[in-house]
């Protein structure tokens, strides 16, 4: 912490210079700026290889700018020390762009520090890729998120493929419960047995039918045969007829 508050008081005297010296010249101090600029770079990336950086925490400002340089280091490889930059003041703000010497690959980090204040408003490192590079990050981007794409349409054809096999099934199954209703065959039906009416209460009848079946056969007396009972037909006259 005693470093970037060293460093925060560097800043303070050098706005007050740049204030100073801006009725003379656009950037009186920009020497000064990128020795300063280099000097917090060295002292961040001393942090961040002293796995400080939550001491800074309090400092959202800071602690990105410190988090920032962290994860561009695996993209950098190892800090190999800074090639100038480039430096300008505003009523408003001063901006320190620092170009950046790694194994892997260069960068550039900004500082933007609030000319009232002293206080770092931004901190960002930019790692420079090769055209090459760019393109392959751009044609994985690109086929990310095409593949991600396509994965989602088959998922929803499958899901919808699934809703025709479920009412398939469906229809088997009642297909299936009514088949054996369909094929039951319908129980007989139970055989009435025959009533047989008691003769000894009707003589009469007895003796009528016995006149008329005796007449039927041009027998003229009823010795031939004897009625035993009487049965009901179940056939309409049409049928007797």
């Amino acid at each position: 912490m005693k470093k970037l508050l060293a460093i925060l008081g560097m800043i303070t005297c050098m706005v007050g210079l740049c204030a100073c010296g801006q009725e003379e010249a656009a950037d009186p101090n920009e020497a000064s700026m990128l020795q300063f600029g280099e000097a917090t770079l060295e002292n961040i990336d001393e942090i961040v290889n002293e796995n400080a950086v939550e001491q800074y925490a309090s400092d959202e400002v800071i602690y990105a700018g410190l988090l920032g340089w962290k994860d561009a280091l695996k993209d950098i490889g190892t800090f190999e020390g800074t090639a100038g930059g480039s430096a300008h003041t505003t009523d408003e703000e001063m901006v320190i762009s620092v170009e950046v010497l790694g194994s892997s690959h260069n960068a550039t980090v900004e500082f933007v520090v609030d000319a009232a204040t002293g206080a770092f408003t931004g901190i960002t490192t930019n790692v420079k890729y090769s055209t090459g590079e760019i393109m392959l990050k751009a044609g994985m981007n690109t086929l990310i998120g095409m593949g991600t794409v396509f994965v989602v349409l088959i998922l929803i054809s499958l899901i919808i493929s699934c809703f025709s096999l479920i009412s398939k099934m469906e229809s088997k199954k009642k297909t299936e419960a009514s088949a054996p209703a369909a094929n039951a065959q319908p129980a007989p039906a139970a055989v009435q047995p025959a009533v047989q009416e008691e003769l000894s209460d009707d003589t009469e009848l007895v003796a009528v039918i016995a006149a008329a079946i005796a007449a039927y056969e041009g027998s003229g007396s009823t010795d031939g045969f004897v009625v035993r009972s009487i049965r009901k037909s179940n056939k309409s006259k049409w049928q007797n007829a």
